[in-house]
């Protein structure tokens, strides 16, 4: 379904609509074209991921909480459960990164 990497990078900074939001996703995480751009698509296919470490590293957030803050918020709600996904069965083999400058959050 994917093919994999060491760290995947969501770059969002200089995302122009919500469609292109999810092109980015789907390409970054090398998903299929048949991703449904939409949220439970994303975490149908985030679920299929589990099994091997997943490093996810997202920037330009901020250009999408300006643009689609719902969505923003959405996707870093959905990040968040997968990372507690199956009763933290995988927390240890989950990293998600959110990179603002210099500073770096890791969801939690």
């Amino acid at each position: 379904m994917y093919q994999y990497k060491e760290k995947y990078t969501l770059d969002f900074t200089n995302v122009k609509s919500y469609l292109e939001m999810h092109f980015i996703i789907r390409q970054s995480l090398d998903w299929p074209d048949y991703y449904g751009c939409n949220w439970d698509a994303f975490w149908d296919c985030l679920t299929n991921m589990v099994g091997r470490p997943i490093h996810i590293e997202i920037i330009g957030l901020d250009v999408v909480e300006r643009k689609f803050d719902d969505a923003a918020k959405t996707m870093i709600d959905t990040l968040r459960e997968f990372k507690h996904y199956e009763n933290d069965a995988f927390i240890e083999d989950i990293k998600i990164e959110i990179i603002r400058g210099d500073n770096c959050e890791i969801i939690s």
